[in-house]
């Protein structure tokens, strides 16, 4: 064997290793996601919990902010969405739980915003994970300030739901629980955590499960973030930029299918986050990809619902098809409404520079936007509440919906 071959040998092996390496810090990535997920679930009673504090949604307002905080608390809009369906069905209007979807999209962005934390030493790749991360935020918020008043006034999303659900009734119902592969490979080391910290009890335990999730994120995201910048060339880069597509439309469609197969708008958000840091991928091939992982986080809801029977079938379209029509409609308007389109891009670019030049910036925003001010308006209204809570709750039919639903095969985040 020559030296060139020795040496082409040895190149070839450190290639496979550092992949190899790169595949180890996404699953370590994706483990900590899982786990900072399970602890705010055991902190905050999980579907219950969210039960709770829906409760006190009485006016479209409260339920979108109440949608956000149930959410970043849960850290599950599947299962923030399932209880929606079981509340629909025990007499809640569906004109207050339309908002409390639309506060399910926002609350469901903490995790890769969390993530983007990850490169907190970095001004740099903080300035652009945080970007990467944000976008997805504000154009949650601005799809908010746009579809709320619309719907208050005309109710066009609710409308336009029940009638298709009307349509869809008695239809064959579709599951894709045995392509939660994802789940199935993240879902058992989390567990293990939670079992390991479970003796602590409360609030101890889920405190000490969420930091360690924590730190899981930032050190698989700092190695990862070196590691990508080194393999991310060539073939690489190009099979990326490929993925993405030189059209928005493209990366619509890429984060749609992608957050489908992996059944996690989370994890498809989250994942994205390091490449941006890297400087892999730009904040506008970012921002289309992850109005795509909005879509296909719908999709497995919507086939789940098709599945119930009984007296939830309708309002368990008609939620289903609601977010669906308000996150397709949301994309559309802001990739062809011309002064719309580059409004979420210039507000994230505006925060992560903020960020990289104070890291409170950082921990300020997250803080503020999913816990202070939710958290807030949930305080007020449990404090100047009078009598029982205005929204009508059944908790059997809630839990019988929201297990249904799960059987069904509705695992998207």
């Amino acid at each position: 064997m020559t030296t060139t071959d020795s040496a082409e040998t040895a190149g070839n092996r450190s290639g496979f290793l550092t992949w190899m390496a790169v595949a180890a810090l996404v699953y370590l990535l994706l483990v900590g996601v899982s786990v900072v997920g399970a602890g705010f679930k055991w902190i905050s009673g999980g579907a219950d919990g969210a039960a709770a504090i829906f409760a006190f949604a009485s006016n479209p307002l409260a339920g979108v902010i109440l949608g956000t905080l149930a959410t970043a608390l849960v850290q599950s809009s599947s299962t923030v969405t399932s209880v929606i369906v079981g509340l629909v069905a025990g007499g809640v209007p569906v004109s207050i739980a339309v908002p409390m979807i639309m506060g399910a999209n926002m609350g469901t962005t903490i995790t890769n915003t969390i993530v983007s934390l990850g490169n907190l030493r970095e001004a740099g790749a903080l300035k652009k994970s945080f970007q990467a991360a944000t976008v997805h935020d504000f154009f949650n918020l601005f799809s908010i300030m746009i579809f709320l008043p619309i719907e208050m006034i005309f109710h066009p999303l609710e409308r336009m739901a029940g009638n298709a659900a009307g349509w869809l009734v008695g239809g064959d119902g579709a599951s894709m629980s045995g392509l939660n592969f994802m789940g199935a490979i993240t879902k058992p080391p989390a567990g293990a955590i939670v079992d390991i910290f479970g003796s602590f009890g409360e609030p101890l335990g889920p405190s000490l499960v969420i930091v360690l999730g924590i730190g899981m994120i930032m050190v698989s995201v700092v190695y990862l973030g070196r590691l990508l910048r080194t393999v991310m060339t060539g073939q690489a880069r190009s099979l990326m930029e490929k993925a993405l597509g030189r059209r928005p439309e493209t990366g619509v469609v890429s984060g749609t299918v992608v957050t489908v197969l992996v059944q996690s708008s989370s994890t498809t958000t989250s994942l994205i986050v390091p490449l941006a840091g890297a400087g892999v991928v730009t904040l506008r091939q970012v921002f289309p990809f992850t109005m795509g992982a909005n879509i296909g986080t719908c999709i497995t809801a919507l086939l789940a619902a098709t599945s119930i029977t009984g007296p939830y079938e309708v309002f368990a379209l008609q939620i289903a098809l609601v977010h669906l029509f308000y996150n397709v409609l949301g994309v559309l308007l802001f990739l062809y409404t011309p002064w719309l389109k580059d409004l979420p891009i210039h507000a994230a670019t505006w925060l992560g520079q903020k960020a990289s030049e104070h890291r409170s910036w950082a921990f300020g925003y997250i803080f503020a936007v999913f816990f202070v001010m939710p958290g807030t308006v949930f305080a007020g209204e449990f404090l100047f509440d009078s009598g029982e809570p205005r929204v009508p709750i059944a908790p059997e039919e809630v839990e019988s919906c929201r297990v249904e639903v799960e059987q069904c095969g509705m695992a998207i985040e």
